[in-house]
């Protein structure tokens, strides 16, 4: 009875204890918690009585050997003291898991997120160009005012406005334009300006593409 008494006070003791140790180990990261320790506490004790259990459906006699034996003794308590901080690992470990999952799915978010924005950056020109206004046709508001372009203007804005591509290179309005790069930027910047082109980037870099007000005003003349 005695070395009974003593192995139950040893498990509560050692039970105790870590909780103790993972309240701790978690508290760095958290204010003092009274009812958190209480918790921890009962955790430990409690996992801590499931040892002679364990010993016993694996067919030791750890726990008779310790009566009267310090080391066996001490090999017990070792064991105690490891179930009851091994929560500790177990939620760490489901925790950092958690975690893990949570953030790559936020990775996950932001990525598609920021194709999405990509993709209607891209589609916004063509839908702009295909839908049509309600007043288009019947209202002398919604015409095009004549704008006054220069000769090169001019020749960029319809080289926009032509060919199979909605969204064109820089490189291809020069050669098709006949037109060298810098005067063909300065001409870009300037038909952007006026709302009559605009430019989108893509997966394949910058690409630029007429506007509906840039459509109208080459089939009014321009």
């Amino acid at each position: 009875m005695g070395h009974f008494s003593s192995l139950v006070f040893i498990m509560i003791l050692v039970g105790a204890a870590g909780g103790i140790i993972n309240y701790y180990t978690i508290a760095t990261r958290r204010t003092a918690d009274l009812n958190l320790l209480i918790r921890f506490v009962m955790l430990g004790i409690f996992v801590t009585f499931l040892v002679p259990f364990v010993l016993s459906v694996f067919g030791s006699s750890l726990i008779v050997d310790s009566e009267g034996d310090p080391a066996n003794l001490l090999n017990y308590v070792a064991i105690c003291l490891a179930v009851a901080i091994s929560p500790r690992f177990f939620m760490s470990n489901v925790s950092d898991d958690v975690l893990a999952e949570a953030r790559s799915s936020n990775d996950r978010v932001d990525m598609l997120q920021y194709q999405l924005r990509q993709l209607q950056e891209e589609l916004l020109p063509l839908i702009d160009t295909e839908t049509e206004d309600d007043l288009a046709e019947y209202s002398s508001e919604a015409a095009p005012v004549p704008e006054e372009l220069d000769s090169t203007s001019s020749k960029v804005l319809k080289t926009l406005g032509c060919g199979r591509f909605i969204y064109r290179s820089l490189a291809g309005l020069c050669r098709e334009a006949d037109t060298d790069e810098s005067t063909m930027v300065k001409t870009l910047g300037f038909l952007t300006l006026k709302s009559l082109a605009g430019k989108v980037g893509g997966r394949k870099g910058v690409r630029w593409y007429i506007t509906e007000r840039g459509r109208r005003l080459i089939e009014a003349g321009a």
